[in-house]
């Protein structure tokens, strides 16, 4: 499970992650993705990624989500756009799934690293159930410029700059031939989207056990934010191929 404060913020969240549909399909271009295609989504939340991905090129994406309430709203969203027989979502922890080594012709985690333990983790994950010449595609946050100021919350995150991400994919054995990264637009939106849907929440649950703690998470990664984090931290998509 993760934390409650993530079921209440992204509710509203089309895409859980700071890039937008334009992005996603310009992804599925850059993984050569078509109706013969098959797609492995790790973390695949509320089904943005997959929805857009199935609805664009025709693809058939499989999602692994640990979270019900995302997982049941991905399975709402995939019937009421009629996607149903191209994108299954299933309930479970993404890490401990028995998966078919080279059954998928791109493989994604789309900002969940931190379900395998890391980057490096997550690379070395995927790179096995992609066939030679397929794609392993992770969206990860990269620092844009160190050191951080002294005062940055969150300094301790496991991220490296954007060269040393390239440098773990191609230390795998994977050269990186794609990079797809998010805008400052992109960002806003994302953290936005948190603050609208937690003021809502409290206003209409002041209270629920979790209000407490949900606030002050809110607050804290709010200003943070605003202070550095929209200065300091980047987000892209990282595209990996595996050689022939």
């Amino acid at each position: 499970m993760i934390p409650r404060y993530y079921v209440v913020a992204e509710r509203d969240h089309e895409i859980q992650n700071p890039t937008s549909e334009q992005k996603l399909l310009l992804l599925g271009e850059r993984l050569e993705l078509g109706p013969s295609s098959r797609v492995l989504d790790i973390a695949s939340g509320r089904g943005g990624p997959a929805l857009a991905l199935a609805r664009a090129f025709e693809c058939s994406v499989e999602g692994v989500e640990i979270e019900p309430a995302f997982q049941t709203a991905a399975l709402e969203r995939a019937a009421a756009r009629g996607l149903s027989h191209l994108v299954s979502f299933r309930l479970g922890d993404a890490s401990r799934e028995e998966l078919v080594p080279e059954s998928y012709d791109a493989a994604l985690c789309l900002g969940a690293s931190f379900v395998f333990g890391g980057l490096a983790d997550t690379v070395d994950a995927l790179a096995p159930l992609v066939r030679p010449g397929g794609y392993v595609a992770v969206g990860e946050p990269y620092w844009r410029r160190l050191p951080l100021p002294e005062d940055y919350e969150d300094r301790d995150d496991p991220f490296t700059t954007l060269e040393g991400t390239v440098l773990v994919f191609e230390t795998a054995g994977l050269p990186v031939v794609s990079l797809i990264a998010s805008s400052e637009d992109d960002w806003d939106r994302y953290e936005t989207l948190h603050w609208r849907a937690v003021e809502r929440w409290l206003a209409g649950n002041r209270g629920d056990p979790d209000a407490d703690e949900i606030r002050s998470r809110h607050e804290r990664w709010k200003w943070n934010y605003l202070r550095h984090q929209r200065d300091c931290l980047g987000w892209a998509i990282f595209v990996g191929w595996k050689r022939p």
